[in-house]
Formats: structure tokens, sequence, C-alpha cells
């Protein structure tokens, strides 16, 4: 896989969430690069318009806009981007509203270890 593929941008309140992210995605070490990183949703819609990811990995809960707030928004603009939904509270109803929405995958933040290969695969499935 190229690296052009698989340039993700983390977005996540938590900033020792994205220090864990990207040091995660980094230590994969096999096409996947962080591209950028936001700290909530309205500067993850700015990075996203500057940085043109291959993927948004994508927290739920955030302040100002929640992450499915700015799945739509991104979806709305360009409706083939590939977005995670990563967040510790993916009920039912959350799962069903991202995919409606075309977010990509959901994945819970208890399965943090599942990221690289999630990433690779949307990567893979480009």
């Amino acid at each position: 896989m190229s690296a052009a593929r698989g340039r993700t941008l983390i977005v996540d309140d938590e900033e020792d969430m994205r220090i864990l992210l990207r040091a995660t995605i980094e230590a994969a070490n096999d096409g996947l690069v962080v591209a950028g990183e936001a700290a909530d949703g309205e500067e993850g819609l700015v990075r996203w318009r500057e940085d043109r990811p291959d993927i948004v990995l994508l927290d739920n809960r955030m302040p100002r806009l929640s992450g499915l707030e700015v799945a739509e928004r991104i979806l709305a603009e360009a409706p083939d981007q590939t977005i995670v939904l990563f967040s510790a509270y993916l009920d039912d109803a959350t799962r069903s509203t991202a995919l409606e929405l075309g977010v990509r995958e959901c994945l819970s933040k208890s399965d943090f270890a599942k990221v690289p290969e999630v990433l690779r695969r949307c990567a893979a499935d480009g």
C-alpha cells in the first residue's frame, strides 16, 4: 500500500488520545501516516479542508461539534471521504446514524489495538 492511500487526520478532543493514536499509527510502519491532528470538530473541518487526508479518524463526543456533525458536513462536501468513527460511546443508535451518514466504520476506543488494521483496510478499499 502506498502512503498516499493511508494519510489519516486524527480528530479527538483529548490530547493524550491524539498522542497515543499518532504513536500507534506511526509504529504500524506500513504505509499509514498521520496527515494532521485536530482538537475539536470545528478545527477538524478546517484541517480536513487544508490537508485532504485519505481517512478521517473521528471521535464522536467533542465540544462544539460532535463527530457525527463533522462527518455529516465532510460527507456533504466529499461523499467519498473515508471516515472512521472512533469513540468510547458507541451505542446502536450512534452506529446506525454514522452508517446512514456514510461513515465507513465505527470502532470503540476499547478496541484501540485494531486502529492500524481498520485504517489499512480502509486505505486498501480506497
